[in-house]
């Protein structure tokens, strides 16, 4: 063998060694099916509540109406998302069903604290102008109380009866008077 093939085959054998030292064998590491779902689904559970919590303030915004009449307090708003409540005849205590809606009213509050209501205690059309409107202010009353025992500021609430005189239904009947015997929420100020 000649000088110049013994060169090209020391050579040829230096840069494949080369080449296999320099390129060493990529280690692919995969990762658990069950790690990479639950990591994203820790992402997810962070942003769904977030996210949620937004629809619900946008969904609320939206469902803000201007009222026909003014209040006392300038313009008012009505939202079908804060809830009536309703009394039992000649009663002016909180029935556990209405508990429930009025912590959904609190949960709703919370998310939007600068905002004030007001409370209106109403009555069926039975009973004294006087006793109604009596009777009006304690379940409007009542009804704050309950509130602000589930963490609304007593600040952001006030009260007014209107006793008989703005009845939700104007039908004589039990059905009629059920509906009227009610604490109503409207919304003073954004």
């Amino acid at each position: 063998m000649s000088r110049k093939s013994l060169f090209i085959a020391i050579l040829i054998i230096l840069c494949m060694s080369l080449v296999m030292i320099g390129c060493p064998k990529k280690t692919v590491v995969k990762e658990e099916p069950s790690i990479k779902k639950e990591e994203e689904a820790k992402g997810t559970a962070k942003e769904e509540p977030a996210k949620k919590e937004e629809e619900v303030k946008k969904e609320f915004q939206r469902s803000m109406v201007a009222k026909n009449e003014p209040g006392i307090q300038g313009e008012v708003f009505e939202s079908n998302l804060l809830k009536d409540i309703h009394f039992d005849f000649d009663k002016y205590d909180i029935r556990p069903e209405d508990g429930a809606i009025l912590r959904e009213n609190a949960a709703l509050l919370k998310k939007f604290p600068s905002m004030k209501i007001q409370v209106e205690g109403h009555c069926d059309e039975r009973g004294t102008i006087e006793y109604n409107l009596a009777l009006g202010e304690r379940r409007a009353n009542k009804t704050k109380d309950y509130l602000v025992s589930l963490g609304i500021s007593a600040i952001r609430i006030s009260t007014i009866s209107y006793g008989k005189e703005k009845p939700l239904d104007p039908g004589h009947n039990e059905e009629a008077w059920a509906k009227n015997r009610r604490a109503h929420t409207i919304i003073t100020a954004k």
